[in-house]
């Protein structure tokens, strides 16, 4: 079935951006000029331009919220270019709506590698969507960069030696949440709402969160309660939450998109049931929850309220930490390059897997062949970089970020982070680790440098 409900801009009203001083972009242009010796060295590749492409739900169910990734991703890209892009070469980045289905996926992804001709997929978004490509892209050779998703099934260099994750895979954070669970609600039932069934996103965090909760501390309920992405859907949740509460389930441990998280915290309060939320990373925004709740995208105007205590977590500088000076950098970039985009977690990472994409690109060399960026994070190392956590790329590792930092809210909307950053990996039983490395600080012109 194709999903189209309205587009994300009807749901989420835009933040305020405030006046912002002089940009880091007054800061010098990057150290990687043009040279008379660029050539056309791949596809997508000429000498004064690289073409990338991705696919996204700009409409549809997963719209709210991730609509904004990918021009967040362009804003990065659009300061880039004004300062002297990569060995010369503007970005020129170009992304179309799938509406969060995997047919339009197919054949849209085979449109940016048969008629655009792109150099490479960048951050297509999306489990069950990129599941449609991945195959086909490995096949084709093309390098499929930093999927937009934390499906563990991206790291499988023998089959998809093309294809890297970015974010941490669901199995890792469902770990996490459920160290944080055993540790923080002793003695509570908890119970699990995810997207599926048979839905990698939602079976993959339940499968981590299962390998810290069984025989613990905790009692665990079955049967999981599932959503299927779709209006329909959408619409369901109220009976899930009911079965959550006749069990008697004080815990809910959510992998859900942002609709369907604001739809089960408003079908919870209408029933009068507050059990405890601990919701994953890529569907606890809270700008991105707040506008929904708020805007009416459920039928009804509804407090923001609802999200204090709801627990999350985080591998990115929060959009609302102004002292952290990745922050600044990216939501200077946003003013200038996105004026539109509201200000919230969702454009944070878009800029944020754009600069993992311009250290890779530059690590390939001045002519790149396609196997030539694909060797380049293979053995990158990247320590410069916004994330809390090391990434865990190697040529026989193709994860992202291998841990998160816990997040809370309330009282009031500002989240607050809490103890230290984990780390730990998707393997059953594997230690889960307090990180103590200490973030980096953005390079003065805002670009990686070589």
């Amino acid at each position: 079935m194709n999903v189209r409900i309205p587009n994300s801009r009807r749901w989420v009203k835009a933040a305020c951006l405030g006046v912002v001083g002089a940009l880091v972009a007054a800061c010098g242009s990057s150290s990687s000029t043009g040279s008379t010796s660029n050539q056309a060295s791949a596809p997508g590749i000429t000498a004064t331009s690289v073409t990338i492409g991705s696919t996204q739900p700009l409409t549809g169910p997963a719209a709210p919220g991730y609509s904004e990734i990918a021009p967040g991703s362009l804003a990065y890209f659009k300061y880039v270019n004004a300062h002297g892009g990569v060995f010369g070469r503007s970005i020129n980045y170009k992304f179309l709506d799938d509406g969060y289905n995997p047919t339009n996926t197919a054949s849209l992804t085979r449109q940016l590698v048969l008629q655009d001709s792109v150099y490479a997929v960048f951050d297509s978004l999306g489990t069950p969507t990129h599941l449609a490509v991945v195959d086909y892209l490995n096949q084709e050779k093309v390098p499929d960069l930093f999927v937009a998703s934390g499906c563990n099934c991206w790291n499988n260099v023998s089959a998809h030696p093309n294809t890297f994750g970015w974010q941490p895979d669901y199995t890792i954070e469902g770990k996490i949440l459920g160290n944080y669970i055993k540790q923080t609600y002793a003695g509570m039932k908890v119970g699990y709402f995810a997207q599926g069934p048979n839905d990698e996103f939602g079976d993959d965090g339940i499968a981590g969160l299962k390998d810290v909760l069984q025989n613990s501390n905790v009692t665990v309920v079955s049967p999981a309660q599932y959503y299927a992405p779709t209006p329909a859907g959408a619409m369901g949740v109220k009976a899930e939450m009911a079965a959550m509460q006749a069990a008697g389930v004080q815990v809910i441990a959510s992998f859900s998109i942002p609709l369907f998280t604001a739809a089960a915290l408003a079908s919870a309060a209408s029933i009068n049931y507050h059990p405890h939320f601990v919701v994953s990373n890529v569907g606890a925004d809270i700008p991105t929850l707040t506008a929904i709740l708020t805007g009416g995208a459920l039928g009804a105007t509804l407090p923001a309220a609802l999200l204090t205590g709801m627990t999350s977590d985080n591998y990115l500088p929060l959009s609302s930490d102004s002292s952290n000076p990745w922050t600044t950098l990216f939501k200077s970039i946003a003013t200038q390059y996105a004026p539109n985009l509201p200000w919230d977690g969702n454009v944070v990472y878009g800029e944020a897997v754009a600069y993992t994409f311009v250290q890779s690109l530059k690590a390939a060399g001045q002519n790149p062949t396609r196997a030539d960026i694909v060797n380049a994070i293979n053995n990158s190392h990247f320590t410069d970089g916004p994330g809390l956590v090391p990434f865990g790329y190697s040529s026989s590792n193709h994860l992202g970020y291998t841990g998160v930092q816990m997040v809370t809210v309330g009282p009031g909307p500002t989240p607050m982070r809490v103890g230290s950053a984990y780390t730990t990996n998707d393997a059953a039983g594997g230690a889960i680790t307090p990180y103590s490395g200490t973030a980096s600080t953005p390079p003065s012109s805002g670009i990686p440098s070589d």
